[in-house]
């Protein structure tokens, strides 16, 4: 007997089955492919926020939830026992001119109104340090509000932590009524295929992990490119983002460029071996924001996806206002995410 049946073991289904075990459900997770097969098994493992300005509803259940990642990511390290490699230390960007520069400032004060005080958006003068970006201004933007943690190390510790609480991961079995769909690409796929238009798509990103140590150091987005250092002395490199592609897993001359984008932007990079190449599907609804609530096709059952480029920002949230809906009948869902607006 289960409470509660979560498809999908990425991100979103993992985040929404721990919130409901811990709230006491008895909850089963079925993939295939086990925690993290998919888009949430890659190496980037960014947390970050969109700029403090023309403000929606997107833009602030994001900013909740990152408020909410630090502790919520502690309560799943101390549950599994297992260490996930969060850390907030921020993030570096360069200034590219007098007309950037005036815009970061003037987010400054947008920032300190919009975070409510509990993370800071700055503008600062480079110190030439080995780290930072180059910048053509001598100024960078460092948020505190950016963290990062280890994607794959993640997963497994909250399929810990559920198992923890008395939960299972499966393989293989069917839905129980009520279900949560948290299947990624496929789900996309599967809406699209009866409907009008196009309900969702997966976005292939590609990603490089290089053997470079700089564990208490901040992530850098610079030239398109997000430079993330992990507790575990690499640091990984990423990611493209191609609408069309032959095959989702390969690595090619795009990874090639993005890695010479990275060590152009950081010149501590420059010798650094590559560890591992990457390429994965992230799964992104038309409306670009996360698809949660009531599924359009199965009459009782609730969906979960559209994580993105922002999942691991976003699960925190997701998993809570989720278990909101699926156990007690309590939305709080924002319009903007309910499934009928990509649907």
């Amino acid at each position: 007997m289960v409470d509660v049946t979560v498809m999908g073991a990425g991100i979103f289904g993992l985040s929404v089955a721990y919130s409901c075990a811990r709230r006491g459900a008895r909850v089963r997770v079925i993939d295939p492919g086990g925690p993290g097969a998919g888009a949430s098994g890659g190496i980037v493992g960014t947390l970050v926020p969109h700029v403090p300005e023309q403000w929606n509803q997107k833009k602030a259940f994001q900013l909740d939830s990152l408020l909410m990642a630090e502790s919520w990511w502690r309560e799943i390290a101390e549950v599994s026992g297992l260490d996930l490699g969060y850390a907030r230390l921020g993030r570096l960007q360069p200034v590219a001119d007098d007309t950037a520069l005036a815009l970061a400032t003037a987010r400054i004060s947008d920032a300190r109104d919009l975070w409510q005080g509990k993370a800071h958006w700055q503008v600062v003068a480079a110190k030439d340090a080995d780290w930072e970006p180059l910048t053509p201004t001598g100024m960078l933007v460092y948020d505190t509000l950016s963290a990062r943690l280890h994607s794959r190390r993640a997963c497994a510790a909250i399929a810990a932590a559920i198992r923890a609480h008395g939960g299972e991961i499966l393989t293989e079995g069917a839905a129980t009524p009520g279900a949560v769909w948290a299947t990624g690409i496929a789900g996309l796929e599967a809406l699209t295929a009866v409907h009008s238009r196009q309900v969702g798509n997966g976005v292939k990103g590609q990603a490089v992990l290089l053997d470079h140590a700089a564990p208490d150091l901040p992530q850098i987005f610079a030239d398109g490119v997000l430079i993330v250092p992990h507790d575990d002395g690499t640091t990984a490199i990423g990611s493209t983002s191609e609408r069309y592609y032959d095959d989702p897993a390969s690595t090619d001359a795009q990874l090639d460029a993005l890695i010479e984008r990275a060590r152009q932007a950081v010149p501590a990079l420059r010798d650094a071996p590559v560890i591992e190449r990457w390429a994965g599907v992230r799964p992104r609804s038309r409306s670009r924001a996360p698809m949660l609530g009531a599924h359009p096709l199965r009459a009782g059952d609730f969906i979960a996806n559209g994580g993105f480029k922002i999942g691991f920002g976003m699960a925190p949230k997701v998993g809570e206002v989720m278990a909101d809906l699926v156990l007690d009948g309590v939305d709080r869902i924002p319009d903007s995410f309910r499934p009928e607006v990509s649907y």
